[in-house]
């Protein structure tokens, strides 16, 4: 099970508006339209790493899945101002622990998409396939259920 990560309107990958998303280059999994700035952890485990911009946290599951959390999109140029972290590298957590806060509308005001995706970016060199997504446009709470994996 992976979790929302944040409260809002549920996006399938293929609705994103960057292809490195929609087109899955870097793994299924789903984006989050958010109305809230918290941002929590999917998924039970390790924080594996963490982009020096902040808008990006990588994730490990004890059963190996790797789950990137991707805070908004061309965010990497916003130089992680609208970002602030709560983990670090090598931390355990577990799911629903809170990761970071993003700045909405910092991110708007720069004209940036503030979409929070959430992806596995293993899937195809491990034995885990997504069985269940949530219907287009779903309002879901942080902490939800938001995709079944198997």
């Amino acid at each position: 099970m992976i979790l929302a990560p944040v409260t809002g309107e549920y996006v399938p990958l293929s609705d994103v508006k960057d292809d490195v998303f929609s087109q899955k280059l870097m793994g299924d999994g789903f984006g989050i339209q958010p109305t809230d700035q918290t941002i929590y952890a999917p998924v039970s485990g390790k924080v594996v790493s963490i982009f020096k911009t902040k808008h990006a946290i990588g994730l490990q599951t004890a059963t190996g899945l790797e789950v990137l959390i991707h805070l908004g999109i061309d965010t990497v140029e916003l130089a992680g101002q609208p970002f602030e972290l709560f983990v670090s590298e090598g931390q355990e957590i577990m799911a629903g622990d809170k990761l970071a806060t993003e700045n909405i509308a910092m991110i708007k005001e720069a004209a940036k998409d503030p979409i929070v995706l959430t992806l596995i970016t293993n899937s195809a060199t491990t034995d885990s396939e997504i069985v269940e997504h949530l219907s287009s446009q779903a309002k879901v709470d942080a902490n939800s259920l938001a995709l079944i994996v198997k």
